[in-house]
């Protein structure tokens, strides 16, 4: 599906030229394409700039989907994702992609402009339960700012007990209301 406001290199330009583009400051870099500088960055936007990185077989997940759903503002690095096909599948070998083999249940993964993302929900649990504490942060800072999907991730915590390191995003995400209220005092 080619956007009107998201170019990829080959698709209408080259690479040359949208790198021009970018010096004249007519564009900007986002996921593996370019937007017009004055373009409005959506979730849609976000997704499917990250098209190329992810495919058909794989769904992006923790700082990625975070990034996508608009839990965190910066686009990562290192973009993550997951297998969402039957079959084992060979990810891009891109130094901007990191896989992850184990399959996701398909109740935990949503379509955003034909891209796979986990939902905001089990997004913010993997930042929550994750041993990375700048992913731990955007959690706590994701949760605090959105307490209706922080809720429905300690819901969804519930039903899963045996998760992986449930108890880390349960203790993680009850601190999201006093980290909260500490920031407010200190600002």
């Amino acid at each position: 599906m080619v956007s009107p406001f998201l170019f990829f290199p080959g698709e209408r330009l080259s690479i040359a030229e949208l790198t021009a583009a970018c010096l004249d400051g007519i564009l900007v870099p986002l996921g593996a394409g370019y937007i017009p500088a004055d373009a409005v960055e959506t979730p849609w936007m976000r997704a499917r700039s990250i098209a190329p990185l992810v495919g058909e077989r794989w769904a992006a997940i923790r700082t990625s989907a975070a990034w996508i759903h608009g839990g965190v503002l910066t686009e990562p690095y290192r973009h993550h994702v997951q297998r969402v096909a039957a079959t084992r599948a060979r990810a891009a070998h891109d130094a901007r992609v990191v896989s992850h083999e184990v399959r996701l249940a398909a109740a935990d993964v949503r379509q955003v402009a034909g891209v796979s993302v986990t939902s905001p929900v089990r997004t913010l649990v993997d930042l929550a339960r994750s041993d990375d504490e700048t992913e731990r942060r955007a959690a706590r800072a994701w949760g605090a700012d959105d307490p209706g999907t922080r809720d429905e991730a300690v819901e969804w915590l519930a039903r899963h007990p045996r998760f992986p390191f449930a108890r880390r995003a349960a203790d993680v995400l009850a601190q999201t209301g006093a980290g909260r209220s500490e920031t407010q005092r200190s600002t």
